[in-house]
């Protein structure tokens, strides 16, 4: 680095080397000996001592060299230059405050903002931005140690997440600090670094990809918007804190995340300071919203908002309207919805609204009044409350006042205080609510996080001026944070000294912070702060000052609590934390503690019509409310203490909530970054001495190095300390090799240093602080001497070094001044002068010898270039004369070349006239035979549409059968509805009956107990009386008590009635519910029904369309076949007309002699032939309008179904929005009912306190029970029986389904299985990369895993092999096809069963989990004893393992079950591949040999022909020798291209016979995989069998089990009382068994998901088979459509090709004739002129048909390329030689009739020509027509397979419709489905409610039974009482009235005792 100029990142985080290592600076400290003293201004200032005086020492000052006295105390050690800008200071050898504090300011003013101290990052704020953050940054930082790299945020970040990877354990990073400093930037930088080191899309580019790791940075904006504001210190000061803890996977990838907050600073909603400003959110929205979006939340400007008291101030650098945005799209991405933002903003414009509402006193009372309710107004439309009620909540809401509610009015200030404490709840509750959303997004991923990383960001500690209850949570937060870092710091050195082997006492610095913890958090013994303040906040008349004054009295004599000297308020008091003693004023603290509420607003803005609003205020029933409040101001004495538990305070939730934090922090491994602000003015480059100092005490900075000082903190390796201190021992160690370590020991022996002062460890030594400042001084003292000694030697060498060179110099200057003098004497000295001039003559002989031997060279040289010269010439004439040899022969060589070329061409001409007349008919005859398959092609595909039209017919009929019985079955369901709503009103007389009775009754149970109290005070007044009767009254008094015991008995037993009867009308009202709910389900059943009879009809009027359509189609196609005989027909007639014209050529040629007529009858034919072409032209143009017309009608009538069917859509898009508003409706009605119905059970249990007589219809009671009874069984008869008819409509759905599943099989074909292979290829690479994934996961799991692991490759390596052998063989495609698609027919129906028995042990273990239920209720009223029940309990348990693992192994098998399944497929689908490439290969081949064998057979016959024309030659004139011998060549030519087809044709046949060899091979193989196949399913299908009998049998033994414990439970009634207060405990362990059960139930339902999933993929799977299959057919028809095209156009060519070659033939006869007869036939010239103009003509009219069919050619090229190279080449390459051998045939052919012509025109007369030319003229006509008329049925032939093409595809497009419809009829039925089901369901909770109610029936049966017999023995008590007092003789009566009294007060207690629960026996005695 010091070579290289450091980059401009790096100058932020490197420190400069070469300022390290100035030697000035080592000079400078120890020659001053440097120390620091303390500095008002600097903080320390660097001083130089003088001089010692004692305790004092005279200083001068390095800055201004004035000299200061300063007590020795007050000096702290100054340490060395080399530990300058350290990056630890932990290092420092000089620990105090003086050296961290200098250590961070010369990093911070070189730019170095990061600094460690321990454990602790410290990070100064720069206020300015560094470049330090970027991704190069990033990546240096990325797998570094932290000692490799500078210190850096991402240092803490990269090592804590390293650590959670490697050590798997979970890490926390705590981020501590003033507001200001720096907290929440550095968290974001940590969650950026992690994010892009963590992210699981690295490799991608996606524009989703990383959208949890956007999510997770994009929550911030959000958090900050509603959570952080503008203070003094901080523009973006986060006013709470968070913890955000960030899961991830077992790979380190970002798997979710969670936020939690603490100590949100709500009242900044309502007041700031005067430069601070509310939360961001409130002048994002006003300066961000827009106007619509303003008119709906009611803004107003920021100046007319009274919460906004400072309005609106600017911060610099920021633009609230791009804020607002910004937040917006943080909301859009976090998953926010349009409503729920709008929700939100709505919340916070009532905040501000709040703000505006004003109250004022009236004149003569202190009652609020408000005025003006605009703002009122505003509030409750935007939080959707009534205006009149809120205004009513706040200024006289109802308080409860002992049991009586009252409406109390509010003073102004009490109004005041409510609408500020609503304002701060509400965005209160509005903040959780956003951070549950953001946590709800940010946790959405489904896979499991393996470990997570914590970032906590909270505000650090606090001393102010004014210390109040938010201040002492948040010293408490930090008080219990340094007590973490304390005790990782001493487990940490604790771990580094025993690593090393150190001796030390080992202390837990950690205890150092408990009893200033324990005075704040302890609950007890003596309670702490918070316990106190929650304890005063029960109290009636408690207030701040009773607090502090328990307080003081509590806790006076604790060491960490302290009054304060200067009392200035009755509610301070100072708390010693580790940071300092901070003073804390404790008004208001019981009011922020419980954070009262107006509970009749909560209550408003529980019931608001805005759903939102309901969500926030869910929980207002735990709100502190009013009462609470009242009681506390209340000075009255008859307040009685509320109970503990009613609220929970502000101090409970908060120390909850901190001890689960500390909770997780000590699970996990904590990193501290330390945040520091350097100036309150927020500039750059300034350092405030005294706030970094008060800092640093208060983050606990100082404390650790506290901790450091009573340690080692300095560590030197033994090998580095050896190396710097040796100097100092250099005696001491020996010369040679030795250990560092005792190296080490003999140093310090030498040194004699305190055996405290340092401990050698295994690998270091240690130091305690200010040990290496010693040693540095003395090294420096050693180095001085060492140097001083040095500089003398170097200063003698030097100067003996320059006296040496003086000398040297001396003699030189001698010699000089010798040479100099003997000059002078030999100057004028003539033979000197002579020697000199002599001397240089010498060497002139040399120069000629040295001439001479450069000529000889020369002449050398010319000699070699004259030979070179000859031999060129000689070499230029050769290569001249080879040249003109070279162009002779070229010449030569072209000569013949073009010789070769003509004769080669005229060769390819005749050939290519054979062949083209050869080929004419065998394509005619393929396209005879390909338009016949067509046709039958055509026919098959008409009979299976019809087939189809069938079925489809068949399935609209079952599903009418189907709607029918549904509709049977609605009518039935309505009837037994109306019978049990009869029933129910019977019930409610019946009630209403025993409502009457009971208040009857009740009547005449007081009567009786006034009667009772007049016979007490009876007894006592003639107790006084009469001493004879002592003995009868104390009987009497022992009777009266038991009579009192029955009465309270009755009192219990009346009250448990009346609870029942409750309970009775609330089943009641249940069922109601429930019944009107089945109405509302029924009627939705009917809505679905009448939906599908017009779907129904819908899509049978689209059916009769289309077969109409169909028809219509049919009808084409037949007047199509028959214009196709037509044509064939016309065809036959060309053929025949032209074996005619070839006959009546003959006859011509034979009649020439014979026949003179005149030119003017051949004039008059010409005019009528061309007559009859227009004509036929007409009649072909009349044709193509027709056809034109016909098509544009079928366009129409295309359009126009299309707009019917777009119709019928929105038609039915219509009727579902009536649907909808139906439901909408009926949504209302029901809930209309509902309020109904609560009015009428309000109603009933108003009825019920009116019941009196119960005595006399006791009996009437039971009878009604029993017929109750009996109509409840038969309406479970009823339900059963509509449950038996819903199975049987279930039954006749799954059986549609059936066929549906049937008929997409049938469609299903071969084709689509390709990409079914590569998607299953694709799916096993993803397995593999996921099994790469699990085994880097499964590192610390390989024992248990490995057995997996190898049946996993064992099965690999059987799917390699069985590829390997599939490879070599050859199978038939089709069969095997067939049997594969059988085996999945069997495996689909397989998996079907496997479902089936699945839901049926779910639906057995769903009956049996509600018996279950069932009983267990029961047993709570029927309770066995305890050892029995503790028994079954465990019998349960082991019962619910054992599901579990048999669910568990049932799970595995299935797995199984489902790869192998897989594995068969992929290896069907690889065999079924490679048998198609197979088959296309045997087909391929046989289509060679069939060609190869007809161009053998047509060699043959055109050999045949050969032979018999050279016989035929033989036979003929000399002059056809040369044509003989040419013949004769070709004839060989020809030979040896036979041999070579017959080769080809052998190797041909031999690969054939090798393709069917290996075909039998494959068969073989095949079968003998599909026996092993079948043997596997058959396995498998046995296994399930076992599994569902063994599952049976469990479920027996089950039911059996539950039957022995109904029988245990009937015998144990009788134990009944015994066991009460012992099943409470046994409760618990039920509770437990249920949620196992649960959870054994969400087991199965998940399986039963899963499989609901497969099911789904597979019939995706089928779709796109489908997809596939009609591309392919539609390719498939469009190739052939092209080759009949093709083969169309060629004919056309070939056709006009020979007329061509017809007609110049023709004109070469003609030309000869005409040449040869040219003497003596002047007459004939004008004739002839005439016939070479009209073959002209023709000649034009063939190169304009020939231009045309280059136009066709043309376009067909640029269709069909491929098609046209492949049949040139093919052609081409087969039909050379049969063309040449043809073409010359037939020259010889026309020669031969041309020489006979000849001669036959040489013997006949010149008038005879004229017929013969007027014969010919004929024929070209004829010719002419026959060409046209060929063109134009071609044409018409083109158009209508173009039309019959347009046809087949709007017939197959209407076929994928039909097959959609089928689909959503499937969804259809699959949703009926699942409403059948849910009807069933709800069906069996209404039996076992109703089951219910009869149980609690027959209980109010027995209570009243009885009731009955207390009150007739009662009765015979009192009446034996009366006759005992009637038989006493003198009664005196007067006593008697105060008697009466008293006995009505005790009543009177007693009754009010049983209303607060209290025991009735109590209140008896002390009445007595």
């Amino acid at each position: 680095m010091s070579n290289k100029a450091p980059t401009e990142d790096e100058k932020f985080l490197f420190v400069d080397k070469d300022f390290l290592n100035s030697p000035m600076a080592q000079a400078d400290w120890s020659a001053k000996k440097l120390v620091w003293i303390p500095s008002e201004r600097h903080g320390f200032e660097a001083a130089s001592v003088k001089e010692e005086h004692g305790d004092e020492v005279l200083v001068e000052l390095a800055d201004n060299a004035k000299k200061v006295t300063v007590n020795k105390d007050d000096i702290q050690k100054m340490n060395p230059p080399k530990f300058s800008k350290v990056e630890d200071m932990a290092e420092l050898t000089c620990l105090n405050e003086a050296s961290v504090l200098h250590n961070l300011r010369e990093r911070y003013f070189s730019g170095l903002i990061y600094t460690y101290s321990g454990l602790f990052c410290v990070v100064v704020n720069p206020y300015k931005m560094l470049p330090i953050y970027s991704e190069k940054i990033i990546d240096m930082y990325k797998g570094k140690k932290r000692h490799e790299v500078p210190p850096h945020i991402y240092a803490i970040a990269d090592n804590a997440y390293r650590n959670m990877m490697q050590d798997r354990e979970d890490q926390s990073i705590l981020c501590t600090g003033e507001s200001g400093a720096g907290k929440t930037e550095n968290t974001k930088k940590v969650i950026q670094y992690l994010a892009v080191v963590a992210s699981s899309h690295k490799g991608k580019k996606d524009s989703s990809a990383g959208e949890l790791e956007k999510q997770l940075l994009q929550a911030n904006p959000i958090l900050e918007a509603f959570g952080n504001a503008k203070t003094i210190k901080n523009d973006n000061s986060s006013r709470f804190g968070k913890f955000i803890r960030i899961n991830f996977d077992v790979t380190g990838y970002i798997v979710g995340a969670n936020i939690e907050t603490y100590l949100l600073e709500k009242s900044r909603c309502i007041r700031q300071a005067k430069t601070e400003r509310a939360f961001h959110i409130f002048y994002y929205m006003i300066a961000g919203a827009k106007d619509k979006l303003k008119e709906d939340l009611l803004l107003e400007p920021f100046s007319n908002y009274r919460f906004l008291s400072a309005g609106h101030v600017q911060i610099s650098g920021q633009q609230d309207d791009e804020l607002y945005e910004e937040t917006m799209e943080a909301m859009n991405i976090m998953g926010f919805t349009e409503e729920e933002r709008t929700d939100i903003l709505k919340v916070c414009s009532t905040v501000m609204q709040l703000g505006n509402i004003e109250f004022k006193k009236e004149r003569n009372q202190e009652q609020a009044t408000m005025p003006d309710n605009t703002a009122a107004q505003k509030v409750c439309h935007l939080q959707g409350i009534n205006v009149t009620d809120f205004t009513r909540a706040i200024l006289t809401p109802r308080i409860k006042v002992g049991r009586e509610v009252v409406q109390k009015a509010q003073t102004k200030e009490q109004a005041d205080f409510a609408i500020e404490a609503l304002a701060k709840a509400i965005f209160e509750r509005l903040f959780r609510w956003i951070l549950g959303r953001v946590n709800k997004t940010l946790d959405k991923t489904k896979r499991q996080g393996a470990s997570f990383l914590g970032i906590l960001d909270i505000a650090g500690f606090e001393i102010f001026e004014d210390n109040s209850f938010e201040q002492l949570c948040i010293n408490y937060t930090n008080e219990k944070l340094q007590q973490l870092f304390n005790h990782t710091m001493f487990i940490l050195e604790q771990e580094e000294y025993q690593r090393e082997g150190i001796e030390w006492n080992f202390i837990d610095f950690g205890l150092d912070l408990q009893p200033c913890i324990e005075l704040i958090e302890r609950p007890n013994n003596p309670p702490g702060i918070l316990a106190l303040l929650d304890e005063e906040c029960w109290f009636p008349k408690a207030t701040d000052v009773s607090f502090v004054e328990k307080l003081m009295n509590t806790q006076g004599s604790h060491v960490k609590f302290a009054k304060p000297k200067q009392l200035k308020d009755k509610t301070e008091f100072s708390i010693l934390h580790y940071a300092g003693k901070v003073d804390y004023n404790a008004t208001a603290w019981l009011t922020k503690n419980m954070d009262p509420l107006n509970d009749n607003v909560t209550a408003l803005l529980n019931n608001s019509s805005s759903q939102f609003v309901q969500d926030l205020w869910k929980d207002s029933d735990r709100v502190v409310g009013l009462d609470t409040i009242a009681k506390m101001t209340d000075s009255s004495a008859g307040g009685s203490k509320t109970k503990k538990g009613m609220f929970r305070t502000v101090g409970q939730l908060y120390k909850e909530s901190l001890a689960k934090l500390m909770t997780t922090l000590h699970n996990t491994q904590p990193n501290f970054v330390r945040c520091i602000i350097p100036n309150h003015e927020k500039r750059a480059g300034k350092l405030d001495a005294h706030l970094v100092l008060e800092q640093l005490r208060c983050n606990g900075v100082l404390e650790g190095i506290r901790i450091c000082r009573q340690g080692f903190p300095n560590r030197i390796v033994f090998q580095e300390f050896r190396q710097r201190y040796e100097i100092l021992a250099a005696s001491a160690i020996p010369k040679g090799f030795m250990d560092g370590k005792q190296a080490c020991c003999l140093m310090i022996k030498h040194l004699d240093l305190d055996p405290n002062l340092y401990r050698i460890g295994q690998s270091k030594i240690f130091f305690r602080t200010g040990v290496l400042a010693q040693l540095e001084e003395e090294r420096d003292l050693k180095i001085t001497v060492i140097i001083i000694a040095f500089q003398a030697q170097a200063r003698g060498f030097l100067a003996r070094k320059a006296f040496a060179k003086r000398q040297q110099q001396l003699t030189a200057m001698k010699v000089i001044q010798r040479n100099c003098a003997a000059y002078l004497k030999l100057r004028n000295w003539q033979w000197w002068r002579l020697f000199t001039k002599v001397k240089p003559l010498l060497q002139v002989t040399r120069q000629e010898e040295e001439m001479s031997l450069k000529e000889e060279e020369l002449n050398r040289a010319k000699e070699v270039a004259t030979k070179f010269e000859s031999e060129l010439k000689e070499i230029t004439l050769k290569h001249t004369q080879i040249v003109e040899e070279r162009n002779a022969l070229q010449e030569q060589l072209q000569a013949e070349t073009e010789l070769y070329a003509e004769a080669e061409e005229m060769r390819v001409r005749l050939a290519a006239k054979k062949q083209e007349l050869e080929e004419i008919l065998h394509e005619m005859e393929a396209r005879l035979d390909e338009e016949e398959e067509r046709a039958q092609t055509l026919l098959l595909d008409k009979k299976k549409m019809q087939q189809q039209m069938q079925e489809l017919e068949e399935h609209l009929e079952e599903e009418e059968d189907a709607r029918q019985k549904l509709q049977l079955e609605k009518v039935t369901c309505e009837g037994k509805i109306k019978k049990l709503e009869d029933d129910i009103l019977v019930m409610e007389d019946q009630n209403n009956k025993l409502l009457k009775e009971r208040k009857l009754m009740e009547e005449r149970i007081a009567d009786f107990s006034a009667n009772l109290a007049e016979e007490e005070e009876k007894s006592k007044n003639l107790t006084k009386l009469k001493n004879k009767h002592e003995s009868m009254i104390s009987d009497l008094e022992v009777r009266l008590k038991k009579e009192e015991k029955t009465r309270q008995e009755l009192d219990k037993a009346k009250r448990k009635l009346e609870a029942e009867s409750n309970d009775l009308q609330e089943q009641i009202a249940d069922l109601q519910a429930q019944i009107a709910d089945l109405k509302a389900q029924l009627a939705k059943k009917e809505e679905e029904l009448q939906n599908a009879l017009s779907r129904l009809e819908d899509e049978t009027a689209q059916k009769n369309n289309a077969l109409k359509k169909i028809r219509e189609l049919e009808g084409h196609i037949s007047d199509l076949q028959e214009d196709l005989d037509s044509e064939r027909a016309a065809r036959n007639k060309a053929e025949k007309i032209k074996r005619d014209l070839g006959e009546e050529l003959e006859a011509l040629k034979s009649e020439l002699e014979d026949t003179l007529d005149t030119t003017a009858t051949q004039q008059e034919l010409r005019a009528k032939r061309e007559q009859e072409v227009t004509l036929l032209k007409r009649a072909i143009d009349e044709e193509n309008r027709t056809h034109e017309a016909q098509i544009q009608e079928m366009r129409q009538k295309h359009t126009q179904a299309v707009e019917e069917l777009t119709e019928q859509l929105e038609q039915s898009k219509r009727v579902k929005s009536n649907l909808e508003k139906a439901k909408q409706a009926l949504e209302k009605e029901t809930s209309e009912l509902t309020m109904e119905v609560r009015s009428l059970t309000q109603a009933k249990q108003d009825g019920e306190h009116k019941r009196k007589k119960l005595e006399g219809q006791v009996a009437d009671l039971q009878s009604r029970f029993s017929d109750s009874e009996k109509q409840k069984a038969e309406l479970g008869e009823r339900c059963s029986k509509i449950t038996v008819e819903l199975e049987s409509v279930t039954n006749l759905l799954n059986e549609a389904e059936g066929k549906n599943i049937k008929l997409s099989k049938d469609v299903t074909s071969l084709s689509s299985q390709l990409q079914d292979t590569q998607e299953l290829l694709a799916e096993e690479t993803r397995q593999k990369l996921q099994i790469s994934t699990k085994l880097r996961q499964a590192e610390d799991d390989k024992n248990s895993l490995q057995e997996q692991l190898e049946e996993e490759m064992e099965a690999k390596r059987n799917v390699e092999r069985h590829v390997s052998t599939l490879n070599i063989q050859l199978s038939d495609a089709k069969k095997k096809m067939e049997e594969m698609s059988g085996n999945i027919e069997l495996l689909e129906e397989g998996k079907k069963r496997l479902q089936r028995d699945l839901e049926a042990a779910s639906t057995q273990f769903e009956e049996k989990a509600s018996a279950y239920d069932k009983l267990e209720k029961t047993k709570n009223r029927l309770q066995q004893e305890l050892e029995d029940t503790l028994m079954d309990l465990d019998n349960q348990r082991q019962i619910v393992s054992n599901l579990e693992k048999k669910q568990k192994k049932f799970d595995q098998m299935l797995a199984e079950e489902k790869s192998i399944s897989s594995k068969y497929a992929d290896e069907r689908d690889r065999a079924e591949a490679e048998a198609r490439e197979k088959e296309t290969k045997a087909l391929s081949l046989a289509r060679a040999l069939e060609e190869a064998q007809d161009t053998r057979e047509e060699l043959e016959r055109a050999n045949k022909a050969l032979r018999v024309e050279m016989e035929d030659l033989i036979s003929s004139k000399d002059d056809v020798g040369k044509n003989v011998h040419e013949l004769e060549k070709s004839k060989r030519g020809l030979e040896a291209q036979v041999d070579e087809m017959k080769t080809q044709l052998e190797e041909l046949e031999d690969e054939l016979q090798a393709a069917e060899d290996a075909k039998l091979r494959l068969e073989v193989n095949m079968q003998a995989l599909k026996a092993q196949f079948e043997r596997d399913l058959q396995g498998r299908d046995e296994m399930g069998e076992e599994k569902k009998r063994q599952l049976v049998k469990q479920v027996r033994e089950l039911e059996t089990e539950l039957e022995d414990e109904r029988k245990q439970r009937a015998q144990a009634a009788a134990a009944k009382k015994k066991l009460e207060t012992d099943m409470k405990d046994l409760e618990g362990q039920i509770e437990t068994a249920n949620k196992g059960r649960d959870e054994a139930i969400k087991q199965l339902r998940k399986l039963q998901g899963q499989m609901k999933d497969y099911q789904r993929e597979l019939d995706d799977a089928r779709a796109a088979r489908e997809e596939v299959l009609s591309t392919a057919k539609e390719s498939e028809r469009k190739a052939k459509s092209l080759e009949a095209e093709l083969m169309q156009l060629q004919e056309e060519l070939a056709a006009a090709e020979r007329a061509r070659k017809q007609a110049e033939a023709e004109r070469d006869e003609l030309s000869d004739e005409l040449a040869s007869n040219s003497s003596g036939k002047s007459a004939l010239a004008d004739e002839k002129r005439r016939l070479e103009a009209k073959i002209t003509q023709l000649e034009e009219e063939l190169e304009e048909e020939q231009g045309n069919m280059e136009i066709l050619n043309d376009r067909l090229r640029k269709s069909a390329q491929q098609v046209e190279q492949l049949n040139n080449e093919l052609q081409t390459e087969r039909s050379a030689s049969q063309k040449n051998e043809s073409a010359r045939q037939q020259m010889e052919r026309q020669n031969k009739e041309l020489k006979a012509k000849l001669q036959e025109m040489e013997n006949q007369v010149k008038s005879k020509f004229k017929s013969s030319i007027s014969a010919l003229e004929a024929k070209v006509a004829q010719l002419e027509e026959q060409l046209e008329q060929e063109n134009r049925d071609k044409q018409a032939s083109a158009k209508s397979m173009r039309q019959k093409d347009k046809k087949l595809k709007d017939m197959m497009m209407q076929l994928e419709d039909e097959r959609k419809q089928s689909e959503q009829y499937k969804d259809q039925a699959e949703k009926a489905n699942t409403r059948m089901k849910q009807l069933k369901r709800q069906l069996e909770e209404s039996e076992e409610e109703s089951q219910r109610a009869t149980a609690a029936r027959r209980k109010l049966q027995r209570e009243l039974d009885e009731a009955t017999e207390a009150n007739d023995t009662m009765s015979r008590e009192v009446s034996s009482l009366k006759n005992k007092l009637r038989r006493g003789n003198e009664p005196s009566f007067s006593s008697a009235p105060r008697r009466m009294g008293g006995g009505r007060r005790v009543m009177e207690d007693a009754s009010e005792e049983d209303g607060d629960s209290q025991n009735d026996f109590n209140g008896t005695k002390s009445s007595e």
